[in-house]
């Protein structure tokens, strides 16, 4: 029965869900965007052609990305406890959350960032700018929009994932549909969160495509 004890228990279900995505894909971010310039520049047809690097990046994506969520919040459980003093609740799923978006979001940057225009490129090396002004003022620039609408994906990847994160008591609405609509079968729950977790990365969706709509210079209105 729906009282505002199961309200406010969806309501606060639905802050911690957006408390876990938007730190995690922040956190993401700082880890994941260094990640995708170097594996872009160190790559051998990059501007600054390391295979030393390039070769360590790129493996430590490829094996974090080949590890499903489940595991990976599983195998971090002890270093979440030292880092948070639990290895439970929304706080706690930040850490493996931010392990499984870091690499997932540099392949993303990655493949954003070669799609600038090599002509460009080498327009800017020609003129004598640096590594930094090239990665700065052409690479980030260009890619702009790719970015964004690949920034928005990545938000509703981690928000699926933070859903998953319930079957350990993760916090969120995953967690309130693990409990209420699986273990105690209360299928109207269950059914709820489903619908909030789906408008809620359609809002994402809409936000990021917006955004990458006002960015887009090639853009005519």
């Amino acid at each position: 029965m729906w009282d505002s004890t199961v309200i406010m228990m969806i309501v606060r279900g639905i802050g911690e869900t957006l408390y876990m995505t938007l730190t995690s894909t922040l956190m993401g971010y700082v880890l994941g965007l260094p990640m995708g310039i170097l594996l872009v520049i160190c790559a051998k047809d990059g501007i600054c052609p390391n295979a030393f690097v390039y070769k360590i990046f790129d493996l430590v994506s490829n094996i974090f990305r080949s590890i499903p969520f489940l595991i990976l919040l599983i195998l971090v459980m002890p270093l979440t406890a030292k880092l948070v003093g639990k290895s439970y609740g929304s706080t706690a799923t930040i850490v493996p959350l931010t392990f499984a978006a870091a690499p997932y979001i540099a392949r993303m940057v990655e493949s954003s960032l070669k799609e600038v225009d090599r002509g460009v490129i080498e327009a800017a090396q020609s003129m004598g700018a640096s590594t930094w002004e090239i990665v700065w003022k052409v690479y980030l620039k260009e890619a702009r929009t790719s970015l964004i609408v690949n920034a928005t994906i990545a938000t509703g990847t981690i928000l699926g994932y933070s859903a998953m994160a319930g079957t350990v008591g993760g916090g969120g609405l995953g967690d309130i549909a693990i409990r209420y609509g699986y273990y105690r079968y209360q299928v109207d729950i269950m059914i709820v969160t489903v619908i909030i977790l789906v408008l809620l990365v359609q809002l994402f969706q809409s936000i990021g495509m917006l955004i990458s709509r006002k960015m887009d210079k090639r853009r005519i209105d």
